[in-house]
């Protein structure tokens, strides 16, 4: 089977001939296996089953503040600490400013220009376009993240009219991305901590919920995939999200939620993708102990399909390289 046709299967919920899996990288991580490899271009060596083409629109520099970047947003990310994402460090949106702010043009040809040849080069991956910082975080990286929890509760208005401006952008995009041959779509949406939501369950299903249907709504209206991102212990969502569309649950992280008592409840509607420990196994774990809970992962997560096997996020820079060639050892030699 191609890496795209095992993808398809896990999605049916059909034993592939084995499972496929995806695995990425922060820079530092990236840099550190490269060394460990003595090969730079190990990346394109993985037999990853995924194509994931970004929409967004590059970064660029700010001038007089090093280490800073702008978004098409005017949002500011401070990359100095984080290079990967980095902390925002303005505030592009204001209560008073909401109505005056201008959204980026969702049609700006640099967003798609890429599309055509990785499309063409995809060998055999199951293609997504990807849409980072769907809803909540779009929300909150705009006007700060206590601004908006407070206006969700104090200043409904403000909200509902700032997730509705968010939303108008978002069906833009995914109605472009749709118009090239891709699999699917993934958004990104980080809801969740360690222990619950965000916002808790009444807030979400008030202003994220329904927006976010809508969206999943347009992807499956064209025989589309529909993969969600979101970090945290999300798993009281899982029936709103399988009800909304959605087929793809990343990154399934075995520190907030039992992977194992998740896939016997809600397998057999959803597929599964990460699962792999990225803030124990990977950094502080043994080859030994990496290689076991990737076998465990395969044979019992991956049972039936319904899983896509990966790290719970991009291998962080404190994981050991030994460990990750361990990992990635596993899923190469099913």
């Amino acid at each position: 089977m191609t890496p795209r046709e095992r993808v398809i299967a896990a999605l049916d919920h059909r034993q592939p001939d084995a499972v496929p899996y995806h695995v990425t990288f922060t820079a530092p991580a990236r840099d550190a296996l490269a060394r460990y490899y003595q090969d730079p271009d190990f990346e394109s060596k993985l037999d990853n089953c995924l194509t994931i083409l970004r929409t967004r629109v590059p970064y660029h520099d700010v001038a007089g503040k090093p280490g800073v970047q702008e978004d098409e947003f005017g949002v500011q990310w401070d990359r100095s600490v984080d290079a990967d994402i980095g902390t925002v460090c303005n505030t592009a949106v204001t209560r008073e400013s909401l109505k005056q702010y201008r959204f980026p043009d969702p049609a700006d040809p640099r967003r798609f220009e890429h599309f055509p040849a990785a499309l063409r080069d995809r060998d055999g991956r199951f293609a997504i376009a990807s849409l980072a910082f769907t809803m909540f975080e779009r929300a909150w990286t705009l006007c700060g993240m206590e601004t908006l929890l407070m206006a969700m509760i104090d200043d409904p208005h403000f909200a509902h009219a700032l997730f509705d401006r968010i939303l108008e952008y978002d069906l833009a995009v995914t109605r472009a991305a749709l118009s090239y041959d891709i699999d699917g779509m993934r958004f990104g949406d980080d809801w969740g901590q360690q222990r619950g939501l965000i916002m808790g369950p009444a807030l979400w299903r008030e202003y994220i919920g329904p927006r976010v249907s809508r969206l999943y709504g347009l992807v499956k209206a064209k025989r589309k995939s529909v993969f969600i991102h979101s970090c945290g212990q999300v798993e009281e969502l899982f029936p709103d999200l399988i009800d909304g569309g959605v087929d793809v649950f990343n990154p399934f992280q075995p520190e907030v939620m039992d992977v194992e008592s998740v896939k016997a409840r809600y397998g057999s509607r959803i597929t599964f993708f990460g699962g792999i420990s990225t803030q124990k196994t990977l950094p502080f774990g043994t080859e030994m102990q990496v290689r076991e809970e990737v076998k465990r992962l395969i044979e019992r997560i991956g049972a039936g399909g319904g899983y896509i096997a990966a790290p719970s996020h991009d291998v962080p820079k404190d994981s050991k390289p030994e460990n990750v060639a361990a990992m990635l050892e596993v899923l190469r030699n099913q």
